[in-house]
């Protein structure tokens, strides 16, 4: 899939993984509707730097937790940019809370956001993708999906949660040549680790990542449009983590 002219709806497109991603796909030549929770400084700097590329951009506001929004953004991406070709979400943050000190409210809240809105996403932009005789999906899982840590259980489950969800959807639409693929990124410096204190930056880097550095949201970013516009890639979960979950600790 080439990008130049594709509609592509981000959720969490905003910041961190998403806003690079965007920019990327923007210089592709693609349409961005961007999905985030408030129209912020930096989400409306970042329109204005994808439209200087000379592509349309479009902001949409909406909680990813909640089912009417995702289908309205879908909605609303058809509406203002002519169609969708790219849906990327990257909404969701961290749950911290180990399995009894976590509240069941913030359990559920998890689902909703992370596995839930797929769901809801998915089923307002399959058909639209189908009519147009193709698509790409792409899932954001981590490595906390991939290998067991001992807190931010629900965190882990729903990131696990996504591979399969890739395998699922990868098999039910390959025959309307719409691909889904999900990329699990490891430690990456974005605001989802700017509580982490020097001690366990250090410990990381000395520990647990084979590289000994952190990884940017462009580097995932590159990855995540690898996979959006290799037509021969679908139902894969690709790490990209600096070597740390492909090792024994």
């Amino acid at each position: 899939m080439l990008l130049k002219d594709k509609v592509c709806l981000i959720t969490g497109g905003t910041r961190g993984i998403g806003a690079a991603t965007a920019l990327i796909m923007a210089a592709q030549g693609a349409q961005i509707a961007l999905v985030g929770r408030e129209a912020h400084a930096e989400a409306i700097e970042l329109v204005r730097q994808i439209e200087s590329l000379g592509v349309k951009a479009a902001l949409l506001l909406g909680d990813m937790g909640s089912p009417e929004d995702c289908q309205r953004v879908v909605r609303e991406t058809v509406e203002t940019l002519g169609g969708i070709d790219v849906l990327v979400h990257s909404a969701g943050g961290a749950v911290n809370g180990g399995l009894l000190s976590l509240t069941a409210e913030s359990w559920l809240a998890a689902f909703d956001v992370h596995v839930h809105a797929i769901f809801h996403l998915c089923r307002e932009a399959i058909p639209l993708m189908k009519e147009r005789g193709e698509g790409s999906i792409m899932l954001i899982s981590s490595a906390a999906g991939v290998r067991g840590v001992k807190t931010n259980v629900a965190y882990q489950t729903v990131k696990g949660a996504l591979p399969q969800m890739t395998r699922a959807l990868a098999y039910e639409f390959a025959d309307d040549n719409i691909r889904v693929n999900c990329v699990a990124p490891g430690i990456i410096r974005t605001d989802f680790h700017k509580a982490m204190t020097p001690e366990a930056k250090k410990h990381n880097l000395d520990n647990r990542i084979p590289l000994h550095r952190e990884g940017t949201s462009e580097q995932v970013a590159t990855l995540i449009v690898e996979l959006l516009t290799n037509d021969f890639i679908t139902g894969e979960t690709v790490s990209i983590d600096g070597g740390m979950t492909m090792r024994i600790a």
